[in-house]
């Protein structure tokens, strides 16, 4: 398959870079800072090694650094410290509100199906609105605050209406198994991992509360700019290793053990669950993005509102 076959399968190639916009080899860098989770389809194409293969007749290498949640990866790119990497929905929106360097670059497009509201086995809570008054864990800033907003929204409930309890997930994992927390909004693979591990019991899932929803590929604004032909160089990673794993989700599960070090039967039922076509920033994703900021914005959750559309890159602006 080559290149321009590969961008359009995988849909891409809209975002396909002109050879008049690389820059000179001489002034590029010599690393490749991409930050990834313990999922998604970064971790496959770094099982594949497929942008280190891009890269290395050009002398840049890849560095790959783990985060266990979007804000904090975000932090890091705002600062320069990695250059690429990918978050939820929710991230992106507190990062650029406060002030973040950062600039949407791809899109993943999913019907939520790899989030949760779990409860323990044998809690009393069976409906949305039985969290009144409860517990509720979920990172802030993180893909799981949006499902919980929502959540509670669909069942009258504010945040105003539960404790939120802000944590990361491992420490979200130790206080549900402790029965420290009533409620856990969380993502593959700490949600696989709850069910598989805890005896988790979901009492919404992602898809029944969000039914669309995105995840994001994001890079330092600055970088971006400089260097439009190596986020390029991602981007078609992504495409190449999303036609991959739809095809291989005993693979994925593999690749995404091997490379974080969760288990493969909690990274199977992440696998099953994935979805993973990248897509360019379309218009339709950037309202649907927009639709969450306002969200967020009009709970005050953020401290003023934010234009999506200002912070999606275009190859060609470069």
């Amino acid at each position: 398959m080559n290149r321009r076959q590969f961008l359009g399968s995988a849909a891409l190639a809209g975002l396909a870079l002109s050879t008049g916009l690389r820059p000179g080899w001489a002034d590029e860098p010599k690393t490749f800072n991409v930050g990834f989770q313990k999922n998604g389809l970064l971790v496959v194409a770094r099982n594949q090694r497929l942008i280190e293969k891009a890269l290395e007749p050009r002398g840049i290498a890849v560095n790959w650094v783990e985060f266990q949640a979007g804000p904090p990866l975000l932090e890091a790119m705002n600062v320069g410290s990695i250059d690429f990497g990918t978050t939820g929905d929710t991230p992106p929106i507190f990062a650029q509100a406060a002030g973040a360097d950062i600039v949407y670059v791809a899109a993943l497009p999913s019907r939520g199906r790899n989030s949760a509201i779990l409860v323990p086995e044998t809690s009393p809570i069976r409906s949305l609105a039985d969290l009144k008054g409860k517990r509720l864990a979920f990172t802030r800033g993180s893909s799981a605050h949006n499902v919980a907003v929502v959540a509670l929204e669909k069942a009258g409930l504010t945040l105003k209406d539960v404790t939120p309890v802000f944590l990361s997930p491992a420490d979200a994992g130790a206080a549900f198994a402790t029965g420290s927390i009533d409620a856990w909004s969380i993502w593959d693979p700490f949600y696989a991992g709850a069910e598989l591990n805890q005896g988790a019991r979901v009492l919404a899932g992602g898809e029944a509360i969000l039914r669309t929803t995105n995840s994001f590929f994001l890079a330092n604004a600055r970088f971006a700019k400089s260097h439009p032909d190596i986020v390029q160089t991602g981007i078609d990673a992504l495409g190449q290793a999303g036609l991959w794993a739809e095809a291989n989700r005993d693979g994925v599960a593999e690749a995404l053990s091997a490379a974080t070090g969760v288990p493969v039967a909690i990274q199977k039922r992440t696998a099953e669950r994935g979805e993973f076509r990248a897509s360019p920033v379309t218009p339709e994703i950037v309202a649907q993005q927009q639709a969450v900021a306002d969200r967020f914005a009009s709970l005050k959750l953020i401290p003023k509102p934010i234009d999506i559309a200002s912070r999606v890159w275009r190859a060609s602006q470069s």
